[in-house]
């Protein structure tokens, strides 16, 4: 049997976001004290799980400033550094400043509606092909990096499920609503060798607030 690896995909904690806009890329938006919590206890969580997976020898994050604040915990916890990659970074959105709730904002303007003729590439974002390509190489470079150990990878909400679609076989397309990655969540995936052979997924800061922003 070849060597068991880990990567732990880790969703960013919440952000201070009042207005409830996606902010996608946007910079400036930072995580709110709850997020901090969020961040703290889900470093604790990943800590405590060391003694039962193979041991964390690499965190690396997306470079925006809300992925680097949840990943500094638990980089400070194992007296590591952070890494960045930018193959983690959240994925790109026409809608980026503007509220998007169902029902709420841009959605109901029909200057915006020519964005939504396509939700299975998507059209009002970056294609979901190109986030999965980038996010597969991440992570495989991750397992690389971490032959026979751990790594943890600190990205965003639709990269990450994009990603876990693409493991598993299944359509990109989806309702945003349904998506299992709560904030802080981790969505951990085994290899064996190269091999990808298991997923599973915990929410060790608690499930996500109904009313969080989809996608955010």
């Amino acid at each position: 049997m070849a060597e068991k690896t880990v990567v732990h995909l880790l969703r960013h904690g919440e952000v201070d976001n009042p207005q409830k806009v996606l902010y996608g890329r946007l910079p400036g938006y930072r995580l709110s004290e709850t997020g901090e919590a969020m961040a703290l206890a889900a470093a604790e969580w990943l800590a405590d799980s060391v003694a039962s997976h193979p041991p964390i020898t690499h965190v690396l994050s997306s470079p925006l400033e809300r992925a680097r604040q949840t990943a500094a915990p638990i980089a400070g916890k194992l007296d590591l550094p952070v890494e960045i990659d930018d193959r983690l970074l959240e994925a790109g959105n026409a809608f980026e400043g503007l509220r998007v709730g169902v029902g709420d904002g841009a959605l109901r303007s029909p200057q915006h509606w020519w964005k939504l003729r396509n939700p299975f590439r998507p059209s009002w974002g970056e294609p979901y092909v190109e986030i999965a390509a980038r996010m597969l190489a991440a992570v495989e470079a991750a397992r690389d990096a971490a032959r026979g150990a751990a790594a943890v990878c600190v990205s965003h909400q639709l990269p990450i499920w994009t990603l876990r679609l693409h493991l598993e076989g299944r359509r990109y397309a989806h309702d945003p609503r349904r998506r299992q990655c709560g904030l802080a969540s981790v969505t951990s995936l085994t290899y064996d060798g190269d091999r990808f052979v298991g997923l599973s997924y915990a929410e060790p800061a608690g499930a996500t607030p109904s009313d969080a922003v989809p996608g955010a």
